[in-house]
C-alpha cells in the first residue's frame, strides 16, 4: 500500500467515526458535512463528499463498516446452533451477535443509537433494511425460526419480525445511551442484556395470536339522524 493510499484509508475511518458519533447524537440531518469534517479533524470542508459522495452514502458506508463483523459473529452462531428446534437457541442468533459486537468495541459507542436514528428515518431506513436481507446468516435464521413455529400465519410471523427488529434496536440505543452517560443500566454487561432482551423476544414469538374480527359498527348517539 503507497503512502498516499494509507493516509486516504485513515482520512476515511476517520471521518466514518466522527460522522457515527455525530449522527448519533444529533440526528443525521441535522449534522452538515462541514461539520463531519471538522470533527474529523480535516480541513478541507469537502472531504466528506470527496471520500464517499453523498450523505446517504455516507450512512451506508458506516453501516457495511459495522454488519460485516455482526456477519461474521452471526455465521459462528448459526453453525453452533445447527440442528436445534428450540425458539430460545434461534432468537439468541438474532440478538447476540449485536450485543457481543458492542460489547467488543468497549465504551462509548455509538452505533446502536446510530441505528436508531437511521431506522426511524423514512428516507434512510432502507439502508439497514436493505442490508439485513443481503445477510445470508440472517435469512437463515429467519426461517429457522420460521420452522420452529409452523403455526404462525404469514402477516403475524411479519408483524412479530418488525416487532422484533424495533425491540432490538431501540433496547440497544437505550442501553448504549446510558452507559455513554454514565446511567444506572437494569443490566450489568451487554451479555447479561441480551439474556433479557432474548427472554422478552421469545415471550413476543411465542405469544397466543388471537384472531381479528371485524370491527363493530359503533352505536348511534342520542339525537343522532
Amino acid at each position: 500500500m503507497t503512502v498516499r493510499a494509507e493516509r486516504a484509508g485513515e482520512t476515511r475511518e476517520q471521518i466514518l467515526t466522527a460522522a457515527e458519533r455525530l449522527f448519533a447524537e444529533h440526528g443525521v440531518f441535522a449534522v452538515s458535512n462541514r461539520q463531519v469534517s471538522e470533527a474529523a479533524g480535516q480541513g478541507n470542508n469537502a472531504a466528506v463528499g470527496y471520500h464517499f459522495g453523498t450523505k446517504t452514502d455516507l450512512v451506508r458506508a458506516i453501516v457495511r463498516k459495522h454488519t460485516e463483523r455482526i456477519e461474521r459473529i452471526r455465521r459462528r452462531r448459526l453453525a453452533e446452533t445447527a440442528g436445534s428446534d428450540e425458539v430460545r437457541d434461534w432468537v439468541a442468533c438474532l440478538v447476540r451477535p449485536v450485543t457481543e459486537h458492542l460489547a467488543e468495541l468497549g465504551n462509548p459507542t455509538w452505533f446502536a443509537r446510530f441505528g436508531a436514528q437511521v431506522m426511524t428515518d423514512p428516507v434512510l431506513r432502507g439502508i439497514m433494511v436493505d442490508d439485513a436481507l443481503s445477510s445470508p446468516a440472517l435469512v437463515e435464521i429467519i426461517g429457522e425460526l420460521k420452522r420452529c413455529l409452523p403455526e404462525l400465519p404469514p402477516d403475524v410471523r411479519a408483524e412479530r419480525r418488525a416487532m422484533t427488529s424495533h425491540l432490538m434496536v431501540h433496547m440497544c440505543a437505550e442501553r448504549e445511551r446510558a452507559l455513554a452517560e454514565e446511567a444506572p443500566t437494569p443490566r450489568a454487561g451487554w451479555h447479561d442484556a441480551a439474556t433479557g432482551l432474548i427472554d422478552a423476544t421469545v415471550g413476543l414469538w411465542t405469544a397466543p395470536i388471537t384472531l381479528s374480527t371485524p370491527e363493530r359498527p359503533h352505536a348511534k348517539e342520542a339525537g343522532d339522524d
